[in-house]
């Protein structure tokens, strides 16, 4: 017991002389960027806070089918569920690093049979339950527990950021089939109506009234709508077979509304298909502080800090003694070399403070190691903050563009289609020669699918928004 008593005063000796630092709980210290967003005209916060960011991601995607295919992939997506599991493992670690405080606890039964000469034999027998505990006076255990905490945090981080990405790229390629669905809506009718120029054509040749050259070239023309229906369709068939990816299942049909149906909305725009629903005045972005507690990045990020804080707080740790407490409880018949039948109660108890003196470095550089991984990480956290600030500035961008472009692609599929009209009329008077209708129905096809394309940028450019600014997590 005296000696049991001597390690605790040496051990709160040193506590005294070392203080509580080894014991400080992790404070982020880091600065993030204040204009994380950027200064660009069309970026501007909400005054009140608010972020689409905030809404769920069943409230901010209103098509029901769309919402069922989201709800299949989280059920069962590989990478989600890879994730799920890595959430588990961390969290058994934790559990076993809060269990470090415990003593632990052995039952080692022996049982010996010796002989000598042409004596009996002797045999002995010890039914011991043997007992360990290390005492964290120097904060090694609380550390190490903390650290375990932090690895299970950015494991939890790590399936939302896996989540949201999930859920962005099943939206996204949702949003793909309705406007492929369209195009080839806009090519089959096409198709219908240059057929139908192309037997004016012949008929005009048939009767005199045109050359063989302008046959050809409505031929062509007709033709090269045909192969685009081709590739549209197989277009739609790897998009399809990439959403079943998602969804770890066999190819199959992707069941869908029609573009225009059910469309991505937000509060403020429902309704307002081609204009309001890319406008950045309605898309609340909210502050950059908003982002930096919804983004699963940039939290992960944050607990990677505080991971290698408690690695070097351990490291510093490991400098101080380690004090062990041993004990045993037990039957024997074999007590200082003397077996006795019964046996007796045997009880042992022992105390030992281990302290390192020359370990070859092995401690200096782990401590340098540690500190050196906490300074890095502290500067990927700001870097992971910029990154993040850019995906949002980027993503209003590309609200703003494709809302500028549809008032004037809308434009110009209303006078290229009075156009074509207009040309096809003077033809069929013969005011107006085969190339003139040709040009007209080609840019009126280009115009249409380009007005078609652009609805799509700007959807995928409002889910990468909602993504950036940490929407879809939950």
């Amino acid at each position: 017991m005296k000696i049991l008593r001597n390690i605790f005063v040496a051990a709160a000796v040193s506590i005294t002389l070392t203080g509580c630092g080894l014991y400080n709980k992790y404070e982020q210290k880091t600065e993030a960027p204040a204009n994380a967003f950027g200064t660009s005209q069309d970026v501007t916060a909400a005054s009140d806070g608010t972020s689409i960011a905030q809404l769920s991601w069943r409230e901010f995607f209103t098509d029901p089918m769309l919402q069922q295919l989201i709800e299949q992939v989280l059920a069962n997506n590989t990478d989600l569920n890879s994730a799920r599991i890595a959430v588990e493992k961390s969290e058994a670690s934790l559990k076993t690093a809060r269990l470090a405080y415990l003593p632990s606890l052995y039952f080692t039964p022996q049982g010996t049979l010796t002989k000598f000469d042409d004596n009996p034999w002797s045999k002995t027998y010890n039914l011991p339950l043997q007992l360990s505990m290390d005492i964290d006076v120097f904060g090694s255990i609380t550390n190490k527990k903390r650290a375990a905490k932090a690895v299970f945090l950015q494991a939890q981080m790590r399936e939302e950021a896996v989540r949201a990405n999930l859920i962005a790229t099943t939206a996204q390629q949702y949003y793909l089939l309705q406007v492929l669905d369209r195009q080839l809506e806009i090519l089959i009718q096409t198709d219908s109506l240059w057929n139908a120029s192309l037997e004016t054509q012949k008929s005009l040749w048939e009767n005199g009234k045109s050359y063989s050259t302008a046959v050809n070239q409505m031929e062509s023309s007709y033709l090269n709508v045909k192969t685009q229906i081709v590739d549209t369709r197989r277009h739609i068939r790897a998009v399809e077979n990439a959403i079943c990816r998602l969804l770890a299942v066999t190819p199959q049909h992707i069941e869908r509304q029609k573009w225009g149906m059910a469309p991505l909305q937000h509060p403020e725009a429902q309704g307002e298909v081609g204009n309001r629903v890319f406008d950045t005045q309605y898309l609340k972005i909210g502050i950059p502080a908003t982002m930096l507690e919804q983004r699963p990045d940039i939290r992960m990020a944050n607990h990677a800090i505080e991971e290698a804080f408690y690695n070097t707080q351990a490291a510093r740790a490991a400098f101080f003694p380690n004090i062990t407490l041993d004990g045993m409880a037990g039957w024997t018949n074999s007590a200082g070399g003397v077996v006795t039948d019964p046996g007796k109660l045997l009880l042992n108890f022992v105390g030992s403070l281990t302290q390192p003196i020359f370990a070859r470095g092995r401690l200096i550089a782990n401590k340098k190691i540690a500190q050196l991984t906490e300074e890095d990480l502290q500067k990927k956290y700001v870097q992971t903050v910029v990154d993040a600030g850019n995906q949002v500035n980027e993503a209003i961008a590309d609200c703003q563009a494709a809302r500028d472009k549809h008032a004037y692609y809308h434009r110009q599929v209303q006078v290229l289609h009075e156009a074509y009209n207009g040309t096809h009329e003077l033809m069929d008077n013969g005011k107006a020669s085969y190339l003139e209708v040709l040009t007209a129905q080609e840019s009126l096809l280009s115009a249409q699918l380009s007005e078609a394309m652009n609805m799509y940028a700007g959807a995928e450019a409002v889910i990468a928004l909602y993504i950036a600014l940490g929407g879809g997590s939950k």
